[in-house]
């Protein structure tokens, strides 16, 4: 096992397009930490530098403490998965799971007793005579994980391994990584663009956005406490809800009510602010309170079975579009209710505020204003 450690690291195209800029963060020994963002953000860029596949131009990449920026990808001692799983069609499973071994001339009563090993930990041991055509998606990436673990690296990476696979595979094979993961213990860094992958997968998550990683943290740290508005829109499904709203006096004035700020917003400053809130923030009243309650004009709801979304207008207030999150009915916001709620399409109904679920934000910056978020970021570009 072994750490990454970028240290200033920044790539160059040859087209003058910077892909990597100063980027320094480490992944811990053993640690799962995953990159995760939209398209073009820099996330494979990141991993395809430690994997050996795209050269640095300058800074220092280390793996275990080695600086690795001149080795060949072979002499890195790491393995990587792809998101096509690269399997060679006319060898069968085991055939593909040992043929490291075989490049490294590992004997063939030890190089079968190592695959056996590796196909009975994945759970693919009935497989190993079918060739990849044979395997549906979900074996196939099995074997491809095989003959990533076979070599015994110091890391692992994986570029979006689960995306070619269907919803109910890729819930499976999330769990099944887990647990692999929990296993073997290896140092991974994994690449994704679904936030439910990396918040159930990883230990700690990167959010990027346009190369620059924007918070790094435990997946509830960045739904509680995100640093700004676009890790505050990237993460979280429903997205968060974004309104204009204004601080005086310790109080926060949000369409026609005004209401408390927590304490620990400290003594916030006063003027305009954007507010964000998560859809669980809003809370049912079975009647208004004055001053308190907002009247709720009910436009859609989506009924799940174990919960209610809500989409709903209030007078004065207007969702609003920002960072990745697209409002789907323009202006109105969403609250994610109970079961047995009475909103219903044209209803009217008072919804109140958890104000402990609170988000506040510079309008110009972005940035959180809550007093404890404030945490400097390792950036990242690419």
């Amino acid at each position: 096992m072994a750490t990454i450690e970028f240290d200033n690291v920044s790539k160059v195209f040859s087209d003058g397009t910077i892909a990597v800029k100063d980027a320094s963060f480490t992944v811990a020994d053993g640690e799962f930490l995953i990159l995760v963002g939209p398209s073009g953000c820099g996330k494979t860029t990141a991993l395809r530098m430690v994997a050996g596949l795209e050269e640095i131009t300058s800074g220092e990449l280390r793996i275990g403490g080695r600086r690795v920026n001149e080795l060949e990808p072979p002499d890195r001692d790491v393995a990587l998965v792809f998101q096509n799983y690269a399997l060679y069609p006319h060898m069968t499973a085991r055939e593909n799971i040992g043929f490291p071994l075989r490049v490294q001339g590992v004997s063939r009563a030890d190089k079968e007793r190592r695959v056996n090993e590796v196909a009975a930990l994945l759970g693919i041991d009935d497989l190993l005579a079918r060739r990849p055509r044979e395997l549906s998606g979900g074996q196939r990436q099995r074997v491809a994980m095989g003959r990533a673990i076979i070599r015994h690296p110091q890391v692992f990476l994986m570029d979006e391994p689960l995306s070619n696979l269907d919803a109910k595979l890729r819930v499976q094979m999330r769990g099944e990584l887990a647990k692999l993961h929990r296993r073997l213990g290896v140092t991974t860094l994994y690449v994704t663009h679904d936030q439910t992958e990396a918040m159930t997968l990883g230990q700690r998550v990167a959010v990027l956005d346009r190369g620059v990683i924007e918070q790094i943290a435990t997946p509830k740290e960045l739904y509680d406490r995100p640093v700004n508005t676009f890790v505050a829109s990237f993460i979280g499904s429903p997205a968060m809800n974004f309104v204009h709203g204004r601080v005086a006096h310790d109080c926060l004035e949000l369409g026609d009510v005004t209401l408390e700020l927590p304490r620990r917003f400290g003594a916030a400053r006063a003027g305009e602010v954007l507010v964000g809130l998560r859809p669980e923030a809003f809370r049912e009243q079975s009647a208004p309170e004055e001053g308190l309650s907002l009247e709720a004009s009910v436009e859609v709801t989506e009924e799940l079975g174990n919960e209610t979304y809500a989409y709903f207008r209030v007078a004065g207030l207007e969702s609003i579009e920002v960072g990745e999150r697209a409002v789907e009915l323009a202006g109105a916001l969403i609250a994610r209710l109970g079961p047995r709620t009475r909103a219903q399409p044209g209803s009217r109904m008072p919804v109140s505020i958890d104000m402990e679920a609170v988000h506040l934000f510079d309008p110009g910056s972005g940035a959180s204003l809550h007093s404890a978020a404030a945490a400097p970021r390792e950036r990242v570009v690419g």
